[in-house]
């Protein structure tokens, strides 16, 4: 129930221009998005490498509907990623294909994402984009996007694919992206789907995350492991060392704000952890699907609100 009230916060174009206005939610947001600017992001990104913490950057945004918007989103992260580069720091990039222009013209959004591959290709040491999933009616267009991108010359271990647990088709895409040799970040889901795409409930979706992820670290390929869940990653763990699996060939990804007393802890026990760090002016929509995802985050935030 928690779970369905937060994504309908998140479609609320009313509950958007109150939480945006108001004092309360700049103060939310500021605990789970580093901040408006790049420099705000940079800023976070070397704290948390100092932390031993690699970093995933998020410019905040979806749905841009206009071809300006799409270019200013694009040359922001062609910025990002020659500051990680200048600044050399441990960190890559995430973007969503309808924050590129997907929405307005595919071959916009596919010149957008091209370019930015080409030059995380291009950098000392190569670096990396993370193209995340959006609803199911981005899906095939999204994996299809990312085989395309891997396939061309150069790009090979530049580019990967988000895989959401709670979708039902999810272990037919694992299976196709692992044959292709592309890097996937395992997550629950966070999007309002119907009972034909997506299993409904709690049980299932970790049931079938648990599945995906024992096949995602016998794979041989680099993934990330995207949850929370201290039960998903104590299972995560515990198989690994049960199949000798290197701590190395694999990584825990946890989001900017949450859990960072479990981030600290799987690093000083030697596992690479990622945070996703978001940043930019779009931060409600973003908010209500982590809340989405996790309703416990929302007890979190108002214990951290009365507590300051």
């Amino acid at each position: 129930m928690l779970r369905a009230l937060f994504i309908s916060f998140s479609e609320s174009s009313t509950l958007r221009a109150f939480a945006e206005r108001s004092a309360l939610g700049q103060r939310v947001s500021g605990r789970f998005v580093a901040g408006r600017q790049v420099e705000d992001a940079l800023r976070v990104t070397q704290n948390l490498n100092t932390a031993g913490l690699s970093v995933s950057i998020d410019n905040l945004g979806e749905n841009v509907i206009n071809a300006a918007e799409a270019r200013q989103s694009a040359e922001l992260y062609r910025q990002l990623l020659e500051q990680i580069a200048a600044r050399k720091l441990d960190a890559n990039i995430s973007l969503k294909l309808t924050h590129m222009g997907l929405d307005i013209d595919p071959q916009l959004a596919h010149e957008h994402v091209t370019a930015l591959v080409s030059q995380a290709a291009a950098m000392q040491p190569q670096n990396f984009v993370r193209v995340d999933m959006e609803g199911s009616t981005y899906t095939q267009r999204t994996i299809d996007f990312v085989s395309e991108l891997h396939r061309m010359p150069g790009n090979r271990g530049c580019v990967g694919a988000v895989i959401q647990s709670y979708m039902r088709r999810s272990e037919d895409d694992v299976a196709r992206l692992i044959r292709e040799g592309i890097r996937i970040r395992l997550c629950k889901g966070a999007y309002k789907e119907p009972p034909e795409v997506a299993f409904q409930a709690k049980e299932e979706v970790d049931a079938n995350y648990v599945k995906l992820m024992k096949v995602l670290l016998k794979s041989g390929i680099y993934h990330g492991l995207a949850t929370h869940d201290e039960k998903m990653i104590n299972e995560a763990k515990a198989f690994a060392m049960r199949e000798q699996i290197p701590r190395d060939s694999f990584e825990f990804q946890m989001l900017y704000g949450i859990r960072r007393d479990l981030q600290k802890s799987l690093v000083r026990e030697g596992w690479r952890t990622r945070v996703y760090v978001p940043f930019g002016t779009e931060w409600y929509p973003y908010l209500m699907r982590r809340l989405a995802e996790r309703p416990a985050n929302a007890l979190f935030i108002a214990k951290n609100l009365f507590r300051s």
